[in-house]
């Protein structure tokens, strides 16, 4: 199931991973104030991506954008990737629930990396504020990029893209 937590916290728990290995030490960077990595986040355009490759499979996407109301949010999962989804700046609210629980509403693999689900309440809210990390496997459906509050904030995010077959 899903890892929640701080930096030291999810490299504690994916500790020996080389495909970890290389994103959290991009992560890392990103939430170092001064470094490029962090100067190239805070440029980026409210409602805007950036893709950076980090090798070997692993990408990052850096991100900006207002953080939505819960009903425009929409339950996710990942079959070739997992995402390491971290707030450099801003709070959101996620949930996350196994897929099992959910009816798959689109299916876009493998052309694109995504499932959509039915909207469900089953899950579990985490609220990420800056410098927190949360890991979802396949099997983790999620919700990411939901508001905290009112107004909705500004979040700058990096979600890193790790192979799943990496780490066979």
């Amino acid at each position: 199931m899903a890892l929640f937590g701080s930096p030291a916290t999810i490299r504690a728990q994916l500790a020996g991973s080389p495909p970890f290995e290389r994103a959290l030490a991009y992560v890392e960077d990103i939430l170092r104030p001064g470094s490029e990595a962090h100067a190239r986040l805070m440029a980026v355009a409210t409602g805007e991506t950036g893709r950076v490759e980090l090798g070997d499979g692993v990408f990052a996407l850096e991100q900006a954008y207002i953080a939505k109301p819960r009903a425009e949010g929409k339950w996710e999962a990942h079959k070739v990737y997992i995402d390491v989804q971290v707030i450099v700046s801003g709070d959101e609210l996620m949930e996350v629930t196994d897929v099992a629980r959910l009816t798959v509403a689109e299916d876009h693999t493998p052309a694109k990396d995504i499932l959509f689900f039915e909207q469900n309440r089953d899950g579990s809210v985490l609220r990420m504020r800056a410098g927190e990390i949360a890991v979802f496997y396949p099997v983790d459906a999620h919700k990411p990029s939901l508001a905290a509050g009112e107004p909705a904030a500004l979040v700058r995010k990096t979600v890193v893209k790790v192979p799943v077959a990496s780490l066979a």
